[in-house]
């Protein structure tokens, strides 16, 4: 059986598990007595522990078995959960997310057996049995309170030794006899699989997988094509043929995750019968308590057995149902809808040149038609490629929490809006720049306990993060009510680093001085705490936000706090664009980044600086001649007046001149790879109706 083509599924229900952790324990740290919350993380380390073991990935199947034992003795109020435990869950946690990087890097886990933490998590369990710390980890999924052999007799405790039944065919009684003249012993065995397991035939398979490590399997009762096609109920036999104990392979078989019990014992190749078991003992009912336990919680609630399978049960509730989708066949989607939408634009360029018959009123029923049709199916593929952003932001409580205690200041961090929702493109690049803004607000943002004490302020600090749509834009706000960014510290330093003089300095507004902290050169300083250090990294931040066609502003009060506001485009794939033209050039400029419109007079530009702005209701306007931005001759006469599209970064205007407006258009965004890399302004091109190409402008790096 290749488990291999279960990987995706298994890393990311893994990664789901993880995060359903990770929040657990937060809450438990709040509420260490909430047995709703023990019990969560109970079956989401059982059901993490089942698809390692599915896997084959032993090393994560063994901590998280371990992390299971520790959270049986706290349900069964042995353990007291306190600091410590929290502190060593989160490092079982790191450890498990470690195998996870391997699994996707190689599609193995590695070989760091992370042998110190199980080390201490079994000393929580030996201290909770009164006993001595832990000298060694224990073997995976062995029951302290069962030895491995210690098989209940034929009809105890309900498990019989099925495998007396079972009668050999010729050539399976030739391979025993075989096995038997090279000195071999024949052993039977029956494996019980639980009732609620989800994927029996996966089992099996690790189950024989096991065995064979010890011996030679040499009859399978049912066939191994059934047992791998799952036409058994809950058990099934096998004959082995080794040089080991009995005990040793029952040991291995029980190791598999979701084997309730293993019954076995020597076979005699005269008659295929058993040989007489020397003291046969019931199976410890802590074991059958534990295994009934399990059932009745599998029952309460199914759990996602991972790794593939005929059936998968979700943990979530039902009216959240989701379907996994491979990105790339929703790319391959999304360009279908995109040459759709080409195909539209091109009929209604042939109808607005043609005459005659094109101009007939089907005709123009049918464009609008496929004008409704391709709108509708661009809207149905953009919903499913919308994600929530919480499968970004849902790791950060756990970051804030490690952030308050290595540098010794209480934090609490508080989000709103994790529902809303962005395209899975921009969902996947926006959480290092977050994260980075976060750790600045915990690190240089907020002050220590006694320095908030001493100006009056609650000693916990608060750092927040707001998500919210508006129009076609996701906004992320990221702050904290910490000292606030002082502005003449910077203004100071960047004097003393050359990057401005003081002339500069002087006519500079507080937001310009702020935004200089975004700038590369201004960052790199190795330390620049005096200023609270709000420049290391930033200029990364703003360039991966604007990567994605967003932009980043910075609002900062002195003894107050700091909010970065980061702006996202809701998708990147299809937009609506004002098609603009300088010469015979066409160019697209995106809607959602055009305030206004304007018929300027000639006369009415000013210089400021030997640069020419405008004054338009009380507000001075930079111009940006396209033209020049893209290296087109002057006119040969200026027009009396100019067409200026207003555009908007934020709170900043500026004015591009164009020679003519073509009118709104619904476009398509096509890369230009690394055919234009070194031109900024241009962030990708379009088909047009007519075949034509037109260059799309990125406002943000015009401005």
């Amino acid at each position: 059986m290749d488990v291999s083509q279960y990987l995706e599924i298994f890393i990311d229900e893994t990664n789901e598990h993880l995060q359903n952790l990770s929040d657990c324990i937060m809450e438990l740290e709040k509420d260490p007595e909430n047995m709703d919350t023990i019990n969560e993380i109970f079956r989401a380390a059982h059901s993490l522990k089942g698809m390692a073991g599915t896997m084959g990935f032993k090393r994560m199947q063994h901590l998280t078995h371990d992390m299971e034992n520790v959270f049986q003795e706290v349900r069964s109020d042995k353990i007291k959960v306190n600091s410590s435990m929290i502190d060593l869950l989160f490092k079982c946690l790191d450890a498990i997310e470690g195998y996870l990087e391997n699994v996707k890097e190689s599609s193995d886990e590695g070989t760091e057996d992370n042998e110190l933490i199980i080390k201490e998590l079994n000393d929580f369990i030996a201290a909770a049995n009164g006993g001595a710390p832990a000298a060694a980890a224990a073997a995976p999924e062995s029951k302290p309170e069962a030895q491995a052999g210690e098989a209940p007799a034929e009809g105890s405790g309900g498990y019989e030794r099925k495998y007396l039944s079972v009668k050999p065919d010729d050539a399976e009684t030739a391979k025993i006899m075989e096995a038997t003249e090279a000195g071999k012993q024949i052993y039977g065995f029956t494996v019980y699989v639980e009732k609620e397991c989800m994927l029996k035939a996966a089992r099996a398979f690790l189950v024989f997988k096991a065995v064979e490590e010890l011996g030679q399997i040499l009859v399978y009762s049912p066939s191994s094509a059934d047992i791998e096609a799952e036409k058994f109920e809950s058990d099934f036999s096998i004959f082995v043929a080794t040089t080991e104990e009995c005990d040793k392979i029952i040991e291995a078989a029980k190791s598999v995750s979701e084997i309730e019990e293993v019954v076995g014992g020597e076979i005699k190749e005269e008659s295929g019968e058993e040989a007489p078991a020397e003291d046969a003992k019931e199976t410890a009912p802590a074991v059958q308590e534990e295994a009934s336990d399990l059932h009745a919680e599998s029952a309460a609630k199914p759990q996602s057995q991972g790794a593939g399978g005929k059936k998968q049960a979700v943990a979530k509730p039902v009216t959240n149902r989701t379907v996994r989708v491979d990105i790339e066949k929703l790319d391959a989607l999304m360009n279908q809808v995109s040459e759709l939408i080409i195909a539209k634009n091109s009929l209604v360029s042939i109808s607005s040149a043609g005459s005659g018959d094109f101009q007939d009123q089907t005709f123009h029923e049918q464009i609008e038609y496929l004008e409704r049709i391709t709108t509708s199916l661009h809207e149905s593929v953009m919903k499913v490629r919308m994600v929530p952003i919480e499968s970004v932001v849902a790791k950060f409580p756990r970051m804030i929490r490690d952030l308050s205690r290595k540098l010794d200041k209480k934090m609490d961090l508080y989000m709103t809006g994790e529902d809303t929702e962005l395209d899975r493109t921009v969902v996947d690049q926006i959480g290092d720049p977050l994260q980075h803004l976060l750790r600045n607000s915990a690190d240089h943002g907020l002050e220590d306990n006694e320095t908030r004490r001493a100006k009056g302020k609650p000693e916990v600090g608060s750092i927040f993060l707001n998500a919210f749509q508006e129009g076609n834009n996701v906004i992320i706000q990221v702050g904290d009510d910490g000292n606030g960014i002082d502005v003449d510290a910077v203004r100071a330093k960047a004097i003393e680093r050359g990057v401005i003089t003081e002339e500069q300095a002087e006519s500079m507004s507080q937001k310009e001085i702020v935004n200089l902290l975004f700038l590369p050169s201004f960052s790199m300083a190795k330390k620049i705490t005096d200023i609270s250090g709000r420049g290391v990294g930033l200029d990364v931040v703003r360039s991966n936000i604007e990567a994605l066609g967003g932009d980043v502003e910075v609002a900062t009060e002195l003894g107050e706090g700091t909010t970065f506001t980061v702006r996202l485009p809701l998708t990147l794939a299809i937009i609506q664009a004002l098609m603009v033209e300088v010469r015979d050039e066409k160019y697209a400029i995106a809607l959602n980044s055009i305030s206004n419109i304007e018929d300027i007079p000639v006369k009415d530009i000013k210089y400021v600086e030997a640069s020419e702005v405008i004054h338009l209701r009380g507000k001075v306007i930079p111009l940006i001649r396209l033209e020049e931005v893209v290296d087109i001759g002057p006119k040969e006469e200026e027009p009396e007046h100019l067409t200026v599209v207003i555009v908007q970064k934020g709170d900043n205007l500026a004015g591009i001149v164009v020679d003519r407006l073509m009118g709104q258009q619904e476009i398509v965004i096509k890369s230009l790879g690394k055919f234009i890399n070194n031109n900024k302004i241009i962030s990708g091109a379009t088909i047009l109706g007519d075949g034509e190409v037109a260059l799309i402008l990125d406002v943000n790096v015009l401005m």
